[in-house]
């Protein structure tokens, strides 16, 4: 069966062969991996056959990255969004954030005029040769983009942003909006040049370890009537649409599914989102992805992972609506045989009778 088949019966919860595999390794991940066995020039989403491609465009106001400052462990740029970050120089790491490029609404509005829709956002020859690769062997193509609060963190800090959403609402709705016409317009124009998408994964993180970073009363107010477009956008298209959301954001489930979000990803563990507990109340109607801690990926102990494979996946598959991924993504200290190890287990309790 073609993933993209895959993908889609288990979207609709139905059963398919096997449940769906698909995760998102550190670059430095990858690194540690060539040493321990990943083949020369075969990408781990080849090599452990991932499901999903991604394509995007770039949806910053594109100021020109610059290189400030550097020496042998870390290197400090400021980015295409304008802001300064601190990174490690093989970029392993959240980045510390420097300085942003927004501390009022007026530098917005100087911004905003960069946040035009044209054809120059696209990689049209490396993007469109890589899409027909991965369109014919039938992987499931998806349209990428950061959207909402955690978009709108590139501009303003974050203290200054939860503030602004309780005193400057309307410059909030502002900024939301400004990107998502964006994100919209730069999808449409990606078909028109040649893109074919089955779904959209829109990219907005929206809580922590303990909870929300801001009231459900002001996502109701300020960020679901954002979602709702870009989800029926998306829809007319003949578009799934997952949702890429960290953090602790259980209360905010029954606006997803209002919204029309298809797919919830990744489901941390450390965050409370215990995969068998929602599969127990939305399974059947929101698709779940995610939800393996990767911690236990790392262990020397080979026991944790396999009960914890063991104890969820037989739960979230069934009557499909559950696609494998790691509970984040899978940082550098995890080995490339424990991971081989991961997808093997993944394989076995994901398979249907």
């Amino acid at each position: 069966m073609k993933p993209r088949d895959r993908i889609k019966l288990i979207l609709q919860h139905r059963e398919a062969d096997r449940i769906p595999i698909h995760d998102s390794p550190w670059g430095a991940t990858i690194d540690r991996w060539r040493a321990e066995g990943l083949p020369s020039g075969v990408s781990p989403a080849d090599y452990f056959g991932y499901e999903i491609a991604v394509f995007s465009a770039d949806t910053s106001p594109r100021f020109p990255p610059e290189v400030l400052y550097e020496n042998e462990e870390y290197i400090v740029e400021r980015n295409s969004f304008g802001g300064i970050r601190k990174n490690h120089r093989d970029y392993s790491t959240t980045p510390m954030i420097i300085d942003y490029p927004c501390k009022s609404r007026e530098d917005w509005e100087k911004i905003k005029p960069r946040l035009k829709a044209d054809d120059y956002r696209v990689d049209w020859v490396t993007g469109l040769l890589s899409f027909h690769r991965e369109y014919s062997r039938g992987r499931f193509i998806m349209y990428g983009a950061a959207v909402g609060y955690d978009k709108i963190q590139n501009y303003v800090a974050s203290e200054r942003l939860l503030k602004a959403i309780i005193r400057e609402p309307d410059w909030v709705i502002d900024m939301y909006w400004t990107d998502a016409k964006l994100v919209m317009e730069m999808c449409e124009r990606m078909m028109r040049g040649g893109f074919k998408f089955d779904g959209a994964f829109l990219y907005c993180d929206l809580g922590y370890r303990a909870g929300l970073f801001f009231s459900p009363k002001h996502f109701e107010e300020q960020l679901h009537p954002v979602f709702k477009e870009l989800c029926r956008f998306f829809h007319s298209y003949g578009m799934y649409v997952f949702l890429h959301c960290c953090g602790r954001v259980k209360d905010l489930i029954p606006y997803f599914i209002e919204e029309g979000i298809d797919c919830l990803q990744p489901l941390e563990v450390k965050a409370g989102m215990d995969l068998v507990e929602l599969k127990e109340k939305y399974g059947d109607k929101i698709t779940l992805m995610g939800g393996i801690d990767v911690r236990l990926m790392a262990l020397d102990d080979p026991r944790p992972i396999e009960e914890e494979i063991k104890r969820k996946i037989p739960v979230a598959k069934e009557n499909g609506g559950y696609i494998y991924h790691s509970d984040h993504s899978i940082p550098k200290n995890v080995s490339f045989q424990n991971y081989k190890r991961v997808i093997e287990l993944v394989k076995k309790y994901g398979r249907y009778e």
